[in-house]
């Protein structure tokens, strides 16, 4: 990977964070990018670290496992694939938060791994465009799925996570994102939960700063990043 392009697509998409919190009267330290190591090699993953970028996110287990053994332990990884119960107990000491949590098997199996005194942090995934090819819970069904998390002292829920339908025109994207904001802010109130609900996983390459001026707290990008790089 073409290290000075890599460098230069992570100083734009930072600068377009930066730009998108600015029209939306935010401080940018409030997102976090998470840089998608999905399509990448470990030795090409090395190389996000070494350019200060941190918060690294896999989709599969194996692979997250893989270059977790590779990369500087100074590496936060977030696991933002589906996740399969049965791979719970070895993704969970790996990680510093699961973004996809789709069913109340899954928190079971979560909080069973983990415990009070070290719960395990999580978002709750929504499938806010209805689309059947994607995960989450639907918007009705979260208010009992949080319950249900707040319930197990094992477990940290600390927000929501979507995806949006991939379209031409990320602007047609903006009523997905406000939509999960709006139901973060319902259930922060109606728990009583303030600031630790406070988390919104939303924005993809295509779509990042619609997804900020929205709230997005968490943006997971890599195609962007990578362009001309790779």
């Amino acid at each position: 990977m073409e290290r000075e392009r890599l460098a230069e697509n992570i100083d734009a998409v930072r600068a377009a964070i930066a730009d998108a919190c600015a029209r939306a009267g935010r401080d940018p330290s409030s997102v976090t990018l998470v840089a998608v190591t999905k399509y990448l090699t470990p030795e090409q993953a090395a190389l996000l670290p070494e350019l200060g970028l941190l918060d690294l996110g896999e989709n599969r287990v194996q692979e997250l496992l893989k270059k977790r053994e590779r990369l500087p332990a100074s590496v936060r990884w977030h696991m933002i694939g589906h996740l399969q119960r049965n791979k719970v107990k070895k993704v969970l000491p790996a990680v510093v938060l699961v973004h996809g949590v789709d069913s109340v098997r899954l928190l079971d199996a979560l909080a069973g791994h983990a415990s009070p005194s070290s719960p395990a942090p999580l978002l709750l995934e929504v499938n806010l465009s209805g689309e059947e090819t994607k995960y989450g819970f639907a918007p009705g069904e979260v208010e009992t799925a949080l319950e249900h998390a707040l319930g197990l002292p094992s477990l940290r829920p600390l927000g929501l996570m979507t995806m949006a339908p991939v379209v031409d025109d990320a602007e047609k994207t903006r009523p997905i994102f406000a939509a999960l904001r709006e139901l973060r802010d319902s259930l922060a109130r109606r728990f009583g939960l303030g600031d630790s609900f406070r988390h919104l996983s939303m924005g993809m390459s295509q779509d990042y700063e619609v997804a900020v001026e929205e709230g997005a707290t968490l943006v997971r990008v890599g195609s962007v990043l990578y362009r001309g790089a790779l």
